[in-house]
């Protein structure tokens, strides 16, 4: 995780107060996997990482945020638009999940080929609720 010190944070400066202390904030940004990957699980994604940020459970993967740089190469790799920023108006949601998950499962620095029945989920709605499993 080479990049992650130099190029995670930005921190931004609001300025000071008639001489006073200056007030600075730090704002951690990041890319998450939602459940567009579920039932899918490709992995284009994983061989454009250059931090290894990327972990495999049974039927999707997830980025630690606590690793990814935001560089967004990713990003335009994933043929189900799974990958997206925290910005997005769920992206909390999709932070916390993928933290969590990523802790338990093994990173994965490979590609490796989709499910086999990819083609059959793409599309689909609901995926979390019908399919997601904690393994």
């Amino acid at each position: 995780h080479r990049l992650r010190d130099n190029c995670r944070k930005e921190i931004r400066s609001i300025g000071t107060c008639r001489g006073q202390t200056r007030i600075t904030y730090e704002i951690i940004m990041t890319y998450t996997v939602n459940d567009k990957c579920i039932m899918c699980k490709h992995t284009d994604c994983v061989e454009v990482c250059p931090v290894d940020c990327f972990y495999e459970g049974e039927n999707m993967l997830v980025i630690n945020p606590d690793e990814c740089i935001d560089c967004g190469v990713c990003e335009p790799e994933c043929p189900e638009d799974a990958i997206r920023p925290d910005t997005d108006d769920e992206g909390a949601k999709w932070v916390e999940f993928n933290g969590k998950w990523s802790k338990d499962w093994a990173v994965l620095t490979e590609k490796k080929d989709p499910l086999p029945d990819h083609e059959q989920h793409s599309g689909e709605q609901g995926r979390l609720e019908k399919y997601f499993k904690d393994k």
